[in-house]
């Protein structure tokens, strides 16, 4: 099988329109450091109500990323505020059709490797119940390939898996965080702040 890149079909148009629901919170924004908000061993997560936005396109690397979601503490909203590339394999922040983290050689190895259909990167903002949290923080957004179990939500982080990474390829999800520039290497990952979301029901319009 041959998984040809977007811009080799000749009616790509770079404009992907995706929504996020059921959505699962790693952790609290309150969580007294040290704590664990990669959520992989799905010890500490939460269902909280909304939906996730994503209206971007690849070729432009422009579009709008949006999160309204019900929490505990209250209305949590997250926008990104402008695309930005932190490394090439980022494709000018938008990029669609890549394979990252695990042994793919592109972000970091806290996720199994996995065909990305569409990511972002930047920087944004946060707001809860219409009081700014936090601004000017680094955002990330990935649709993969099904990282967790459906039933149990664990991720399937298997060492040795090979080039095919730990993913059912049956499954999608959708992954986002908004995380501080400070560090906190006591945390996982090692940022003073990092809201991690996930949504198990992917949509494409």
């Amino acid at each position: 099988m041959v998984l040809y890149t977007p811009e080799q079909h000749a009616r790509y148009d770079g404009h992907f329109v995706v929504t996020g629901r059921r959505i699962y919170h790693a952790g609290t924004l309150d969580d007294v450091s040290p704590w664990d908000h990669m959520g992989d061993d799905a010890a500490n997560l939460r269902a909280v109500a909304g939906e996730v936005s994503i209206d971007v396109n690849e070729i432009d690397n422009t579009g709008m990323f949006r999160a309204e979601l019900e929490l505990p503490e209250g209305v949590y909203v997250v926008e990104m505020d402008r695309v930005h590339e932190f490394s090439a394999c980022q494709d000018g922040g938008i990029a669609a059709y890549l394979f990252e983290h695990g042994n793919s050689g592109c972000g970091d190895a806290n996720w199994p490797k996995s065909l990305l259909y569409v990511a972002g990167w930047g920087y944004g903002h946060a707001t809860l119940n219409g009081e700014l949290l936090y601004e000017d923080y680094e955002l990330h957004f990935m649709v993969t390939q099904g990282m967790r179990d459906r039933e149990t939500l664990e991720v399937m982080l298997q060492p040795g898996s090979g080039e095919a990474g730990s993913v059912n390829p049956a499954a999608q999800q959708l992954d986002f965080y908004i995380r501080s520039p400070e560090r906190n290497d006591r945390n996982h990952p090692g940022r003073e702040v990092f809201d991690h979301f996930f949504a198990m029901e992917v949509t494409w319009h």
